[in-house]
């Protein structure tokens, strides 16, 4: 088959956790020619979404190891199967890239869907769960945090769109750099921001748990560093065996029918204690940390369930 993978730069990817690489080399395994390219490689014309795309092959296990074809334009309705794998911000060249991907020949396979990415942002969609989430509430007003804060005490409070643990922060009153830190999400763009309960439970890890065709097949606890309340693996979080608690299964059963619906065939969702915090649709990740604690191989699954389909 011809397969296709919109991701980021390759100069821009951690070799030892990127979870793109594997999907690709056991791509290749199964004799796929493989292309990769950019969101900003897209374009529309002649009602055709062609892309500035180059084959990649893989010269051993070592994904270091690799060979780039020149550039050449890519019919994308030709392509079998197409990976959006591309880290968020979730903005507007996202979305916009979710909307060009969607007038892609039908024949095509994408995963994810675009339609079910672009209504799909990570911070947003757990929110149609309330009865999964912890406290929650997604504001621009300092009033209402200070509410919540009354409230709940200790907080966190992070960005709707980023990724990588990127721009969370503790909360609590008595902070002497609680302002600032409001005025920072006020002030740094027009969009809302969240705050949550802090859950205590992050002292002990959160899970990431994977999703192939609604069904949990792998999982790992992050563990934060230090004094830390970030566990993402971004930003030092260490990786360690886990097992899937009986909540745990009953947050995937929860879900599985709305990813199916939503063609969110390949998702990585996020559990502290007994609640979601996350469910990742866009770039999910920790396919090669799986592989190593538990020689799970998450890309051969995604494969076998794509070659069944």
């Amino acid at each position: 088959m011809k397969i296709g993978f919109q991701m980021d730069q390759l100069s821009a990817l951690n070799f030892k956790t990127d979870s793109t690489l594997p999907l690709i080399y056991e791509s290749q395994k199964r004799k796929n020619t493989n292309y990769i390219f950019h969101p900003n490689d897209l374009h529309f014309q002649k009602n055709k979404v062609l892309a500035q795309s180059s084959q990649i092959k893989f010269t051993s296990a070592n994904f270091k190891a690799y060979k780039l074809g020149s550039k050449k334009t890519l019919d994308l309705g030709s392509l079998d199967i197409i990976f959006v794998r591309q880290d968020p911000p979730y903005d507007m060249s996202y979305i916009s890239s979710m909307h060009l991907l969607e007038q892609v020949n039908s024949k095509t396979k994408i995963i994810n869907h675009p339609r079910g990415i672009r209504n799909a942002p990570e911070k947003l969609l757990m929110l149609k769960y309330p009865k999964l989430i912890p406290p929650t509430i997604i504001t621009r007003s300092e009033k209402e945090v200070n509410q919540f804060m009354r409230i709940y005490k200790n907080c966190v409070i992070k960005p709707l769109y980023g990724n990588g643990g990127e721009g969370i922060f503790f909360l609590n009153k008595s902070d002497r750099n609680y302002k600032q830190i409001l005025e920072i999400f006020l002030n740094k763009s027009n969009e809302p921001f969240i705050v949550q309960k802090f859950l205590p439970e992050i002292q002990k890890g959160d899970k990431r748990i994977i999703l192939v065709n609604g069904n949990p097949v792998g999982a790992v606890k992050r563990m934060p560093q230090g004094n830390e309340i970030r566990s993402n693996i971004h930003v030092g979080g260490k990786c360690i065996k886990t097992k899937l608690s009986k909540r745990d299964l009953e947050i995937c059963n929860f879900l599985k029918d709305d990813l199916l619906e939503n063609g969110l065939f390949f998702v990585g969702i996020d559990v502290i204690g007994n609640f979601l915090t996350e469910i990742n649709v866009t770039s999910p990740t920790c396919i090669q940390e799986i592989k190593r604690l538990y020689k799970i191989d998450i890309a051969k699954i995604i494969w076998n369930n794509l070659n069944n389909k």
